[in-house]
């Protein structure tokens, strides 16, 4: 700076001032920026690093598989030790990761993953499998990967897979049974709760199916999986909340415990979804899910004390027995559900400019954020910084804390629902506090799951106590593990957009599909029934009528010869023509007339 341009002392003052407070200005937008998200393009590249984190933990994981459980269904990372379920490998671990390796581009490992598939992946031998379970996991797994490569092979394992499979379907009411056998197809009722079905069991197994029709043409998948929902609907459940249990014999709900955690959780979320996948055109399900979230809402929505945490309890007795205020830590995709089911898989923004954005979707949206904060604290809260399977929210006014855990619930499995809804909520918000959360979480499996051998290989493995340091750790990781956290926490630092959540839908275990259109022979085969127990009510009047000043009716129509009359009042040069005359003007009048 030359002399002549430098301040005079009496201004240099007046231009520090500025200077400070013009700093400040800028110091407070970066920082309003960056807490409300909008400098996350700037910083993409440290989500990128994130990511690739993400990919290094799942690789450390998965070779340590591939070394000391390759094919086994049942793997302890810690005693470095597999087991089959049966006889012959169903590719537990294999299948349902298939597609988190597609994604991540992990070339070598998907191809030693294929040629397992090729080599030892057979269906056709006798044992009992759950059909919940191998739908979600293995039918799924099989059909993402198929549409992720337009690889045959695992198109052909699929149908395999689903043919074996739909003999499970093979009830009086079409329910399916809660096992068959591979080999047979005979559907084996469940061997408790008086042989009955849990509800979530028998209905989420309709994307699978529906999807693999729409693959092969094949009605038969499509027809077993819609008259499931056909078969529940018609027990006209109070709210669209429905009980943990159905027996396929019968058709009928056993109990009467309503809940979104175990047994019940992907009912509600199959509902959305079926109307989503199918690019919004079976309005019964969405009239279906839209009935059951008021039902939430209503009955199970509770607040905690002392910081007013807004969770989703238990109906232990059902509609109108009491709330009990226990949660499963499975309850938590429902955060995630809510937001995707007001938005269609649009942005917020996006979808609060549309003509049928509503109060109802604003309030479903405020509740998926409410609830994935929740959610966010069970792990926050913990000395490990890991949630536990079950948590029960405190509700009396003198409560310290806002909520407890039981000795039995304070095992951690590695679940995915909380990443899974801050995924959900990161895509359609935009708002980085969702990653940074994400963050916070997978950095506590790296601290405390984290298991290392004598050789110094790198494994993760689930927890008895999350709520001690160090944490006793069970010799176990589940598939999931694979299949939905460690994908979710990927897709969640992904700034790419691999899987667009207005062309797609995710199963229950994190598999993609893409969305698609009925046709003449894929569509809605059912009507919903009406509830013959519920009193007829007045369709209200669709404008209002003001009671004072009732419409009156328009006169009626004047016979013809009535209105020629008049003709002549109003104008007597008429009749002084001759009749004949008289006769021709008056047909003509009459001929106007008509």
């Amino acid at each position: 700076m030359y002399y002549k341009d430098k301040p005079s002392p009496k201004g240099r003052k007046q231009v520090l001032l500025m200077k400070t407070l013009l700093g400040s200005v800028v110091l407070y937008i970066i920082y309003y920026l960056a807490s409300s998200g909008a400098l996350e393009r700037s910083s993409s590249s440290n989500w990128s690093k994130r990511q690739q984190e993400v990919k290094d933990v799942f690789l450390d994981s998965w070779h340590n598989y591939e070394k000391y459980g390759w094919g086994k269904d049942v793997y302890h990372p810690i005693s470095e030790t597999g087991k089959n379920m049966g006889p012959k490998p169903l590719g537990w671990m294999i299948v349902d990761s298939l597609d988190t390796l597609i994604l991540m581009d992990a070339k070598d490992e998907v191809e030693r993953a294929r040629l397992w598939v090729v080599k030892d992946l057979d269906y056709g031998f006798d044992y009992e499998v759950n059909v919940f379970e191998t739908t979600i996991r293995m039918l799924g797994g099989l059909l993402s990967a198929f549409h992720l490569t337009e690889d045959d092979v695992y198109l052909d394992k699929a149908v395999d897979l689903a043919n074996a499979l739909e003999g499970g379907f093979h009830s009086p009411t079409g329910l399916p049974y809660s096992s068959v056998n591979l080999y047979s197809g005979e559907g084996v009722k469940n061997h408790v709760d008086n042989g009955a079905s849990s509800t979530a069991e028998v209905s989420t197994l309709q994307l699978e199916f529906k999807y693999l029709s729409k693959l092969t043409g094949e009605t038969l998948y499509w027809k077993a999986a819609e008259k499931v929902m056909e078969i529940l609907d018609a027990n006209k459940p109070k709210d669209g909340l429905v009980p943990i249990y159905v027996h396929p014999d019968t058709g009928k709900y056993q109990g009467n415990l309503i809940r979104l955690g175990s047994r019940g959780d992907s009912y509600y979320e199959y509902l959305l979804k079926q109307y989503l996948q199918t690019n919004n055109q079976e309005q019964v399900y969405w009239d279906m899910y839209r009935e059951s979230v008021e039902g939430v809402k209503k009955h199970m929505v509770g607040k905690s004390k002392p910081n007013g945490l807004t969770f989703i309890g238990e109906l232990d007795n059902g509609i109108g027995g009491g709330l009990s205020p226990k949660m499963d830590h499975l309850v938590c995709f429902y955060g995630g559900l809510l937001a995707l089911g007001a938005t269609n898989g649009l942005t917020y923004e996006e979808a609060k400019r549309l003509p049928n954005w509503t109060p109802d979707k604003e309030s479903d949206f405020k509740l998926a954020e409410e609830l994935t904060y929740t959610c966010y604290k069970m792990y926050k809260d913990v000395a490990t910084g890991l949630s536990p399977e079950i948590v029960v929210f405190n509700q009396a006014a003198n409560s310290k804390e806002d909520f407890h855990i039981k000795p039995l619930d304070r095992h951690n499995l590695q679940r995915p629902e909380t990443v899974e809804s801050l995924f959900y909520l990161y895509r359609l918000t935009g708002d980085v506090k969702y990653r940074e959360y994400g963050y916070e979480i997978f950095q506590s499996f790296l601290t405390h799951t984290k298991v290392v051998n004598d050789k110094g290989e790198v494994a993760y493995t689930s927890l008895d106590d999350v709520t001690k340091i160090p944490s006793t750790k069970k010799d176990n990781v589940e598939s999931f593990w694979f299949a939905e956290t460690l994908k979710y926490l990927y897709l969640l630092f992904d700034d790419e957009n691999k899987i667009p959540l207005d062309k797609y839908v995710f199963n229950t275990e994190a598999h993609p599909f893409p969305r698609f259109d009925t046709n003449e022979f894929l569509k809605t085969g059912w009507r919903r029934k009406i509830d013959e127990t519920e009193e007829p009510t007045m369709q209200p009047p669709a404008v209002k009528i003001d009671k004072q000043n009732p419409p009156k009716a328009k006169p009626a129509d004047k016979a013809p010869e009535a209105e020629a009359l008049e003709e002549v009042k109003k104008n007597p040069e008429l009749v002084k023509d001759t009749k004949a005359e008289l006769k021709k003007k008056l047909d003509k009048i009459l001929q106007n007339m008509e």
